[in-house]
């Protein structure tokens, strides 16, 4: 295993606040960071967070919530929420996805997200998805990929992560035969053999194959 070299991930860290000083130099103090964990699930809601943290803070081993361990997101998950000035969490249900599409319920799950802050932020930053928050007097700007490129939206993963993934835990457990506390509601082959064999459960999007495909062959809508 590698010994953690704390002046290497100093250094690291300091670079994920690359956009956050673009935005403090504008003048913008308070910095959020929007990230969702769930949007390409086959089952259950999304989970929105957004983060503000203090300025150029380190926290050790910050990043993308998909290039960590589970042991350390659970780590940072506490330290985060800890460490933030502000953070907040917005759901979006599967009933909403089906209703609106995934992207549009997704954007309305960052902009809630936004909203339930405690601290209401000056300037966000996004992981790919725009949003308009012209009207709550908030600049926002998109940044692709900005989970590995941004420490705000990295926590904001972080938190999001978590919170979903311990959700899918009690999901397993009212619906063992899907796996949701290994798949996460993903479409694994596991996953996929389950919905075959034992049918979409009340947690399955509907409009996601191939629950979409399934209930249509069985006349449902």
């Amino acid at each position: 295993m590698q010994k953690f070299d704390e002046n290497f991930d100093r250094e690291r860290v300091k670079k994920l606040y690359e956009f956050e000083n673009e935005a403090y130099a504008e003048g913008f103090n308070l910095v959020a960071g929007v990230d969702e964990a769930g949007r390409g699930s086959l089952v259950g809601s999304v989970i929105v967070a957004a983060v503000i943290l203090p300025k150029n803070f380190y926290l050790p081993k910050l990043n993308d919530s998909k290039k960590i361990s589970a042991k350390i997101r659970e780590e940072l998950f506490d330290e985060i929420k800890s460490a933030a000035i502000s953070f907040s969490t917005a759901e979006v249900s599967a009933e909403k996805i089906d209703e609106l599409n995934i992207y549009q319920a997704t954007l309305q799950g960052m902009e809630n997200a936004v909203k339930n802050l405690s601290v209401k932020p000056e300037f966000v930053l996004t992981d790919a998805m725009k949003l308009n928050l012209e009207n709550e007097g908030i600049k926002s700007r998109s940044i692709i990929h900005g989970d590995a490129l941004s420490a705000s939206i990295a926590a904001a993963s972080i938190i999001a992560k978590v919170t979903r993934d311990r959700m899918a835990d009690e999901w397993g457990k009212i619906y063992p035969d899907y796996g949701f506390e290994h798949n996460r509601g993903y479409g694994t082959k596991a996953h996929f053999l389950a919905i075959k064999k034992f049918g979409p459960c009340p947690l399955h999007r509907k409009t996601f194959n191939p629950v979409k495909t399934m209930l249509l062959k069985d006349g449902i809508k």
